[in-house]
């Protein structure tokens, strides 16, 4: 039995959290579409890295494009739209089979921009107009900047994956956003059938900080249980964002609601289940985005329960008992999380462009590249 399958049957799509050239030469993802009818992919510059600077599969594009130019963006953006293109071309019977509600590839804006809402919207259309797919979303945190950024790209009809949120409080400022971008698309006479976007709520990395934080509090019991609880309170919050008269109206012009996505649903602590994060998060109206050992553990043992809007009063008891045992966990999902998260996201885009750069140079000495 494919438990990836019964997890699609309660209206959770799953997606890959990581794009690269061998996944597509190989087939492999062509078979996970078709087999496992995962629906999208996400990608990130770490996983870029490690398939552009380690590996010889893009040894013939990086010479050919070495033709044109040396910058190491320039050779990056070059050969990363291409495996974005190719994954949204494999895609796109999906993405027309649902009417644009599924079928997604993300790509990633760099960390740098995460402050500057006015750069984060010129290059979030940039990316888009550059790769010319309309299968796309274009990856912008959700910091201050990153709010405002994606109100406006909403409202000009660029779609975006709004990633790195922990903290419930600002998924809602994220949500509200996209209902207001939307209400301006249709205020000044565009269509919204069309609009779509995701909110990657991150996962795991809360019990990461969370559990740290329980040592030597004498309630160690709250292991493992906040990640799941957070997620709860923000898909109570999308559920109550995405009804009522408001938004209504929004969907009788053809509008989506705009999908929690669940990211960082690997298992990092070993002693706890490796489907934790996929079992307590499943339901209608969201998205798994999961790295390949967590799907393979999904479609072979995952539990296929709905289970995201069970226990909501339990969640809620989670979180206060987390703060009554002394760990500032609002500290932790709203400032703590964020910062290194994109600082991870800047370091891992520098390396990116340090590993190209050092590439280009063995292959113009190696390969005798223009002479």
């Amino acid at each position: 039995m494919n438990r990836l399958r019964e997890i699609e049957a309660l209206g959770q799509s799953v997606w890959l959290d990581n794009l690269n050239r061998q996944l597509l030469d190989g087939g492999d993802l062509e078979r996970l579409i078709a087999e496992d009818g995962l629906s999208g992919v996400t990608s990130n510059p770490t996983i870029f890295e490690k398939g552009m600077g380690h590996s010889d599969r893009y040894d013939d594009a990086f010479r050919e494009a070495l033709d044109d130019t040396e910058d190491p963006q320039e050779l990056f953006e070059r050969l990363a739209y291409q495996d974005v293109r190719d994954a949204a071309e494999l895609l796109r019977p999906t993405f027309e089979a649902t009417e644009g509600a599924d079928g997604y590839v993300s790509f990633e804006l760099p960390a740098s921009l995460a402050r500057d809402r006015d750069a984060s919207v010129a290059e979030a259309r940039r990316h888009r107009d550059a790769i010319g797919r309309a299968n796309v979303l274009i990856k912008v945190p959700g910091t201050e900047a990153g709010l405002g950024a994606f109100e406006e790209l909403t409202a000009g009809g660029v779609n975006v994956n709004v990633t790195l949120l922990f903290a419930v409080s600002r998924y809602e400022e994220i949500a509200a956003a996209y209902v207001r971008g939307l209400e301006h698309r249709l205020e000044a006479g565009e269509s919204v059938d069309r609009s779509a976007s995701v909110a990657s709520f991150f996962v795991s990395r809360v019990d990461t900080k969370v559990d740290e934080a329980l040592d030597g509090t004498g309630r160690e019991d709250l292991r493992g249980r906040a990640a799941v609880a957070n997620a709860k309170l923000a898909y109570r919050s999308f559920t109550r964002i995405f009804s009522g008269e408001r938004w209504e109206r929004l969907a009788a012009a053809g509008a989506a609601p705009q999908r929690p996505l669940w990211g960082s649903t690997s298992t990092k602590n070993p002693d706890y289940s490796d489907t934790l994060y996929v079992d307590e998060l499943i339901g209608p109206h969201t998205v798994n985005t999961m790295p390949d050992a967590t799907i393979e553990a999904a479609r072979d043992h995952a539990t296929a329960e709905r289970t995201v809007d069970r226990d909501v009063d339990a969640a809620e008891t989670v979180m206060r008992e987390v703060r009554e045992a002394g760990v500032d966990v609002d500290d932790i999902v709203e400032r703590q999380l964020v910062d290194e998260g994109v600082q991870a996201f800047a370091d891992s885009y520098e390396s990116l462009l340090e590993t190209l750069e050092r590439k280009a140079s063995e292959l113009r000495t190696g390969a005798g590249h223009g002479g």
